[in-house]
């Protein structure tokens, strides 16, 4: 019998969009060890809606969620303290913009790690997907993409840098409690000074699904191996990390990973003793969480 997570797999698929869907649930959660302990559910019911799992396939799924979260649970969350008490030794000393580039690249390689540690089941679940299940993908994807359309690009440009902005604002504010005004009009000022091209982000959305679909639709067609999925889906995960450094827009993505390491430079560099104690507090609620969490054997 073939099992497992998800979609056929690339720098979105199943472990990359749950792990976002997840983090971005555990952030606006009083209690990240609440939220965390009901992440397999979560993940379970988001892997549902992308391909209408059959009555043979959940069970499996099922359980090849449990191992991921076993697995993650003894293996990651200390890094993840790790990381939590880095960030707060440099939110007291003041990070440098090196600094918050080696938190992403950490982040990033992170990422990496959770896709291609579920590379066999990514194949298990791709090798079982029917016609009718890349097609629900397909629509899914679709209504994803009307979505972002609806969201970011309503408006003129000064609606969409509004928007964008007040998206991160709710981060913000969750990490360092409110804002002054001036404080606003300086984050808004480094919000704005990103560069702003949301077509070219919906191309990059499309050209992944676009990947991901023609990798699901070779496996069933050509009823591929297990060896030869797991290949392909392989190269799908390398070429999403690798398009950032490798592609004809890099100086784009370049310049837009920039901007947002200064919006954030600025944030912490205005923020007041209070702002910074607020969010020194909160990495060490989840600090305390992941410890307690990986304690825990379920």
């Amino acid at each position: 019998m073939q099992k497992s997570n998800m979609p056929p797999a690339g720098r979105r698929t199943l472990y990359w969009l749950c792990l976002i869907a997840v983090m971005a649930v555990l952030t606006a959660c009083s209690s990240l060890r609440l939220a965390y302990n009901h992440g397999d559910t979560l993940l379970y019911w988001w892997i549902d809606g992308y391909v209408d799992l059959t009555s043979e396939q959940k069970g499996w799924v099922k359980k090849d969620i449990d191992e991921l979260f076993r697995w993650h649970r003894k293996t990651q969350l200390h890094d993840y303290v790790q990381i939590l008490q880095t960030a707060q030794r440099q939110l007291a000393a003041g990070p440098t913009q090196a600094d918050l580039q080696n938190d992403y690249d950490e982040i990033k390689n992170r990422t990496q790690l959770l896709l291609f540690k579920a590379l066999p089941e990514l194949a298990d679940l791709a090798r079982s997907l029917q016609p009718d299940q890349i097609a629900t993908l397909e629509r899914k994807f679709a209504a994803n993409n009307a979505e972002f359309r609806k969201k970011n690009m309503k408006g003129d440009r000064e609606a969409q840098q509004k928007f964008r902005y007040q998206k991160s604002m709710e981060q913000f504010e969750l990490w360092f409690g409110n804002f002054t005004a001036e404080q606003e009009a300086q984050i808004r000022k480094a919000s704005d000074a990103r560069p702003l091209d949301n077509e070219i982000w919906l191309e990059e959305r499309q050209r992944r699904q676009k990947n991901i679909l023609a990798v699901a639709r070779k496996v069933q067609q050509e009823k591929l191996g297990k060896e030869a999925t797991m290949a392909l889906i392989h190269t799908l995960i390398k070429e999403g990390f690798d398009r950032l450094e490798q592609s004809e827009r890099k100086a784009f993505f370049d310049a837009a990973e920039a901007g947002n390491i200064q919006l954030i430079l600025t944030v912490i560099q205005i923020a007041t003793p209070a702002q910074k104690a607020h969010a020194h507090k909160r990495m060490q609620g989840w600090i305390e969480d992941f410890n307690n969490l990986a304690k825990e054997q379920r």
